[in-house]
């Protein structure tokens, strides 16, 4: 590692980390759901999410801060993680709707440019991949740095070992040229690029100039550059956050970086990797990726397996017993619990589109909720009623807010809490409670140095998340 950061240095080459992290993953639900994407878990990890792994792995090169796109939903959470990796002084874009990978990359070489030279790299890298051979990939970076010095838009291909039908395909040629980009193909298909040993698995990473890969995307889909640069122009800063014009950016065309970039330039190479490489973009992909038992099964959390094989099964919140049972996934959350052939795992997406559509919550939400503040968990819910434990972190504040449809009942547990009501303010603790009537204003703060534990009975006819009225919010909402 030493003799990449001197080759680096030597050269004066300055590299800005570009890290995607705008994806939901609801092929990985019930785990993932809207508001706490696949990138946030630490799915293959025990301390840390996929996005801090993918920070951190970049944290080893010694290159710049990192630039992060995400989505404004994923804001706090993502600000939140970086900071607990000690990751000070990120740049977080925000999208305001997902636009694909061009849009977001195009945004990122903006702000690149805003404060870097025309020769800065953008070493670009989704959030939600896993790379554990970190001498392998720094060594492809270092090959990487070598064209896209001179000029060349470089990709990554992962060396192939299974016929993959979830990955597209890159056929390579000599000198890191690049012969033809190919869709996700079919079984047969997949198994002649493996077969052939000219194709690499499409990895989605990319290195190159911010300025060489402006060019391009002028040169192909100005249409795109326009829309962005529009957006980018009512840039501003918001606490930990860089806004852009959202009703402008939502316009854009919505497009990979392959198809409006990589595959019509002339100027794309591709940088072979060899090591261990996963996407983790579905439940069969977790499972191949992840250490198995003597049954060749992957269990995880709370479970006993009896005479079953080549499963992956995963307890988050209670005992999961399987018997007799094979390739299966069974994976259980404290609301939901998922039970597919493992043959069949890219169809989990067909259940998120039932429940979106039948207007349930569970696409969206787990039953404990992050936000700036702290976190909440829905403990009960009936037609008229829901309870929830609220934890306020230390100094933190909730909005002042007021209610059309609900009353609230808050008892504390532990801790203190100052409490406004209308025009009145009152100090609550540990088993103390209070009362807010339906359409009071009001607002709940945190003043000590412990986190604040409540219980919230919310009764009425409408309970839903979105009968709140913000008058004012530290975090911007």
């Amino acid at each position: 590692m030493a003799a990449l950061f001197c080759y680096w240095r030597c050269f004066f080459v300055k590299i800005v980390p570009v890290i995607l992290s705008g994806g939901v993953g609801s092929r990985l639900w019930p785990l993932s759901r809207e508001y706490f994407a696949k990138q946030c878990l630490p799915l293959v990890d025990k301390e840390y999410s996929l996005l801090q792994q993918t920070v951190l792995r970049t944290l080893s090169l010694e290159v710049a801060d990192p630039v992060v796109v995400c989505n404004e939903d994923h804001r706090f959470l993502v600000a939140q993680q970086l900071q607990s990796i000690g990751v000070k002084k990120s740049t977080i874009l925000l999208e305001s709707k997902g636009r694909n990978t061009a849009p977001a990359i195009t945004l990122a070489a903006f702000e690149v440019l805003r404060d870097q030279s025309d020769d800065t790299l953008m070493l670009v890298l989704p959030a939600d991949h896993v790379i554990r051979d970190l001498a392998a990939f720094e060594a492809c970076i270092k090959q990487a740095v070598d064209l896209a010095k001179e000029g060349a838009l470089v990709t990554f291909g992962v060396e192939p070992t299974r016929p993959e039908t979830g990955y597209g395909y890159i056929r390579a040629g000599e000198r890191f040229s690049v012969m033809e980009f190919v869709e996700k193909p079919n079984l047969e298909k997949a198994q002649f690029y493996l077969d052939s040993g000219e194709y690499l698995w499409n990895s989605g990473m990319f290195l190159f100039r911010a300025k060489a890969f402006l060019d391009e995307l002028v040169a192909h889909r100005d249409d795109i550059f326009q829309a962005v640069s529009l957006a980018y122009q009512q840039r501003s800063e918001d606490l930990d956050f860089v806004r852009i014009d959202a009703d402008l950016f939502a316009q854009c065309p919505a497009e990979s970086i392959d198809f409006a970039v990589m595959e019509p330039t002339k100027k794309a190479k591709v940088v072979p990797y060899v090591g261990d490489w996963s996407d983790i973009g579905a439940w069969d992909a977790l499972y191949d990726y992840a250490d198995k038992d003597a049954d060749n099964n992957v269990l995880l959390g709370d479970v006993m397996a009896e005479g079953s094989v080549n499963c992956l099964i995963r307890s988050e919140s209670r005992l999961i017993a399987a018997v007799g049972v094979q390739d299966l996934v069974i994976v259980e959350t404290a609301d939901a619990v998922l039970v597919i052939d493992k043959n069949n795992a890219q169809n989990v997406k067909q259940v998120v589109k039932r429940i979106k559509a039948e207007g349930r919550e569970e696409h969206m939400y787990h039953t404990t909720v992050h936000r700036p503040w702290g976190t909440y968990q829905i403990v009960d819910a009936g037609e008229r009623h829901k309870v929830k434990r609220i934890i306020v972190k230390p100094g933190e504040k909730l909005s002042v807010q007021m209610h059309h449809h609900r009353a609230e009942h808050w008892v504390v547990v532990s801790g203190t809490a100052k409490v406004q009501i209308g025009d009145r303010e009152i100090s609550l603790t540990e088993n103390e409670s209070t009362y807010i009537p339906v359409g009071v204003v009001h607002a709940l703060e945190n003043p000590g140095t412990v986190p604040l534990e409540l219980i919230e009975v919310q009764s009425g006819s409408y309970l839903g998340e979105d009968d709140i009225v913000r008058f004012s919010d530290y975090y911007g909402r």
